[in-house]
C-alpha cells in the first residue's frame, strides 16, 4: 500500500503543477477528495487491512491527504494572486442608466381631475374622518335605525354606533354645523362597503359635492353637473337626470351619461341602453337642514356624489374594476 500511496502523491502533485484554472484545481479537489475520490477510496480501504497493519497505513494516508489539501489550497492562492483585479473605477464618459419614471394612479388621477373642475367652480375641498359615529353617517342624513334605506349601504360595523363611513356625505353634515350659509364644498375620499365584484371593491373612492345658499334650485343643480360633465368628458356628451330615491334629498336624481363607447348605439357597457348612470344627486332634505341648525325656509341647497372609480372605467373605457388595485404594472404604467 505504501508503494500505491507515493505513486498517487507524485500524479497528484504533477497534476497541480499543470493546472492552470480554478476549474482545473477544483476538478482534481474532486478526483482525490470527493465521494467516489481516490483518497477517499483509500480511507475506507484500511479497515479491510490486517489489523496490525492499520496504524501505519492510516497514518500514511492522512499524511497524503494533508500534503495534497494543502497543495490544492496553496495553488488556489496563487492562482488568485496572480489574476488581475477588475478595474472600478468610474468611466464618466458612459451615458447615465435612465432611472423609470413613476406616475400617480389612475384613481388618483381622476380625484384630481374631478377636483380641480369644481374648485374652478368655486367649491372648497374638504375632508373628515374614515371611522364614523351612526349619528353622522346616517342618522343626520334623514337615515334613522331600522331605516329601509340603509340595506342599500352594506355596511361594515366597528361597534353598533361606530362604522365605516359608507359615503363622505357625513363630511357635509360635520361641515354644515361648523359654518353657516353660504357653503359650496367637495368632499373626496375612501368609503367602506361590503361589496365585491367586477363594478364594486370594498374599498373605493367617492367625490361628494353640497351648495347651500338662499334661492337656490334644481336649476342650479343641473346646469353644475352639466358643465362638470362636459369638462370630464367633452361636450358633445349628453346627460339626463332620471327620478330616484336619497333619503337625503328631496327630490332626488340619478344622471345618465350618452355612453361614451358606443355614443348612444347600444353596446355591453351600457347594457345596450345607449346611456350610463355617472351620480346621483338632489336638493337637500329639509329634514338635513334642520339637524344642523339652518333655517329651512330662507336656505335650499343641492348635493351630489359619484364614484370616482366608475368616473375612471367610463373614462379610460375599462370594464373591471379590480385592474385598478391589482398591482399590475403592465396596466398601470398606461397612465
Amino acid at each position: 500500500m505504501d508503494n500505491s500511496i507515493e505513486q498517487i502523491q507524485q500524479e497528484a502533485l504533477s497534476q497541480l503543477k499543470t493546472a492552470s484554472d480554478r476549474q482545473g484545481l477544483e476538478a482534481l479537489s474532486v478526483k482525490y477528495f470527493g465521494r467516489k475520490g481516490i483518497v477517499t477510496r483509500l480511507l475506507r480501504n484500511i479497515s479491510s487491512l490486517p489489523r496490525e497493519e492499520r496504524p501505519a497505513a492510516g497514518k500514511n494516508v492522512n499524511q497524503l491527504k494533508v500534503l495534497l489539501s494543502d497543495e490544492i489550497e496553496k495553488a488556489l492562492q496563487r492562482l488568485e494572486r496572480s489574476t488581475p483585479e477588475p478595474d472600478d473605477r468610474i468611466d464618466v464618459s458612459l451615458p447615465g442608466r435612465a432611472l423609470l419614471k413613476g406616475s400617480l394612479h389612475p384613481i388618483t388621477q381622476i380625484t384630481g381631475r374631478i377636483c380641480d373642475i369644481f374648485t374652478k367652480l368655486g367649491f372648497t375641498i374638504v375632508e373628515g374622518p374614515e371611522v364614523e359615529t351612526d349619528y353622522y353617517n346616517f342618522e343626520a342624513l334623514n337615515i334613522p335605525k331600522n331605516h329601509p334605506a340603509r340595506d342599500m349601504q352594506d355596511t361594515f360595523y366597528v361597534s353598533d354606533n361606530v362604522v365605516l363611513r359608507t359615503h363622505t356625505s357625513p363630511i357635509q353634515v360635520r361641515t354644515m354645523e361648523k359654518e353657516k350659509p353660504p357653503v359650496r364644498i367637495i368632499a373626496p375620499g375612501k368609503v367602506f362597503r361590503c361589496d365585491s365584484d367586477l363594478t364594486h371593491t370594498p374599498m373605493f373612492h367617492q367625490v361628494e359635492g353640497l351648495l347651500v345658499d338662499e334661492k337656490i334650485s334644481f336649476g342650479d343643480l343641473k346646469g353644475t353637473l352639466t358643465a362638470f360633465v362636459h369638462q370630464m368628458f367633452d361636450t358633445e356628451t349628453a346627460l339626463r337626470f332620471r327620478p330616484s330615491y336619497f333619503p337625503f334629498t328631496e327630490p332626488s336624481a340619478e344622471v345618465d351619461i350618452l355612453c361614451v363607447i358606443c355614443r348612444g348605439k347600444g353596446c355591453r357597457v351600457c347594457s345596450q341602453t345607449g346611456w350610463l348612470e355617472v351620480l346621483g344627486s338632489g336638493m337637500v332634505h329639509p329634514a338635513v337642514f334642520e339637524n344642523v341648525g339652518y333655517d329651512t325656509g330662507r336656505f335650499t341647497g343641492f348635493a351630489f356624489g359619484m364614484g370616482v372609480e366608475r368616473i375612471a372605467l367610463l373614462k379610460y373605457g375599462l370594464d373591471d374594476i379590480r385592474k385598478f388595485y391589482e398591482n399590475d404594472f403592465r396596466f398601470l404604467r398606461q397612465f
